[in-house]
């Protein structure tokens, strides 16, 4: 399936990262890859014609932190993405050193939490994983994060401006062993939270609609308390979206969402074999029309599942294989805007490695790509886009924050096979509005605004 594109990787260093997010760092229309560094650099990368090139802000390479988990969310609604870095100097419980929460103020990034009114709310629990929520439906995200042996955090702007836990007024304020986190429309109308967690049951809250939730994990089937999550992500699921989810040296779990309300899991034997996961991915890599799956590992090879006649198959990775990679975080792209998708794999943890980057082998498919925006022009993470082509209806949801520790583009990418022509496409915003766009041309990105 895929073949290796690391070269193009330009002055890759051998390090330890672990999470990855893809934004616009630099406010020009096109999206970076920013990669967290354990004790090491933070690294911001950005294709410039010939390969990814690294052009981090000395702000954000924040060398002194260990850095783990990051996602990107427009938390004061001025059209641009602010980035949450969560720090974690000690294993679980309290730690020496903050959280880091980026926002630029047209000159430079800024810390949030270095800033006097909001000293006293930094987060000093070591966390994993990051996910940005629009609960109430207004375009405004709020920082979700899971910490490991201390409360959730749930950081949001007040009226004047400063940071405000608000986990206890949304209902989400539980203790656990926090690992990871995906936020979307799973069971309500609504950006519902999935929380995996280690030593304990997962939890799922689902939305009632006015930024409060119900934890349900337990009711639906979805608690799975004797495994330990890790990487988690959603699945087109023919009108639903279904969850994938990697425990680690566990079980993997795939769960069908019934209409009746209960998830069914329906792993078939090889997906689900033990294995050191860390991050999986959801995507279409090679614009058949069908996601893939993949399972990024840690000291043991990657695996790949694809869709064969209705059912999942375990293939070939090809060069991301990788069996002695010490696998950390993994976020899928467009980097160099050419339609197809590429995957870049970190490494870290326990031996310093490089980055490395793939794609799958070239071929005749089509495309299309879908960015919605807020009302404020930043990325409309947790919409839902649907594509009609070919009698047939495919559906992604906008990444608020993929699983363990990373965060994918914010981009609706459907691959088209042979199909040179398409019905409409849908988006669905996380308040509940929905435009419906005719015949749209395929291979392009289409940049869909929020409807005035």
């Amino acid at each position: 399936m895929f073949i290796n594109r690391t070269e193009t990787i330009i002055g890759n260093r051998v390090q330890l990262n672990y999470g990855a997010a893809v934004t616009d760092i630099d406010g020009d229309g096109h999206f970076e890859i920013i990669v967290t560094g354990y004790g090491f650099p933070n690294t911001v990368l950005k294709w410039m014609g010939d390969g990814l090139h690294d052009i981090t802000p000395p702000e954000l390479a924040d060398f002194e932190r260990m850095s783990i988990g990051v996602a990107t969310g427009d938390l004061d609604a001025d059209g641009r993405e602010e980035i949450y870095i969560l720090n974690a100097d000690t294993f679980g419980g309290r730690k020496r050193f903050g959280d880091r929460l980026f926002a630029h103020n047209g000159r430079r990034f800024i810390d949030l939490f270095a800033q006097k009114s909001n000293l006293l709310v930094a987060n000093m629990v070591a966390g994993r994983s990051v996910a940005v929520v629009d609960r109430l439906g207004t375009g405004r995200y709020s920082f979700y994060i899971a910490n490991y042996g201390g409360p959730t955090r749930f950081y949001e702007l007040d009226d004047d401006g400063h940071l405000v836990d608000v986990a206890q007024d949304a209902g989400v304020a539980y203790t656990a062993g926090g690992r990871s986190l995906l936020a979307a429309p799973l069971i309500s109308n609504f950006m519902d939270i999935y929380a995996g967690n280690e030593n304990g049951p997962n939890y799922l809250f689902r939305n009632r609609g006015d930024g409060t939730f119900d934890e349900i994990g337990q009711l639906i089937g979805l608690d799975d308390p004797f495994q330990h999550a890790r990487g988690m992500a959603v699945l087109d699921g023919g009108g639903r979206f279904d969850l994938v989810i990697g425990n680690w040296e566990g079980f993997h779990r795939l769960y069908r969402n019934h209409p009746k309300g209960r998830w069914l899991e329906i792993t078939p034997l090889l997906m689900a074999e033990p294995s050191r996961v860390r991050t999986v991915i959801a995507a279409d890599f090679d614009n058949d029309g069908y996601e893939e799956i993949f399972f990024h590992n840690m000291g043991q090879a990657n695996r790949l599942f694809s869709q064969v006649n209705g059912s999942w198959q375990a293939v070939s990775p090809g060069d991301a294989l990788e069996p002695g990679g010490y696998g950390t975080g993994a976020v899928v792209g467009d980097f160099d805007e050419d339609g197809w998708l590429e995957l870049m794999l970190t490494h870290g943890e326990a031996n310093a490695q490089p980055m490395t980057l793939y794609k799958a082998e070239p071929n005749s498919h089509h495309w299309l790509r879908v960015l919605p925006l807020t009302a404020f022009g930043a990325p409309a993470r947790g919409a839902i886009v649907r594509l009609r082509a070919g009698e047939r209806t495919q559906q992604r949801a906008i990444d608020a924050g993929s699983g363990y520790l990373c965060q994918m583009e914010p981009v609706a990418h459907f691959g088209l096979g042979e199909l040179t022509s398409t019905e409409y496409v849908e988006v669905i915003w996380p308040d509940g509005t929905k435009l419906q766009l005719a015949t749209p041309a395929v291979d392009q990105l289409l940049r869909v605004p929020y409807p005035e």
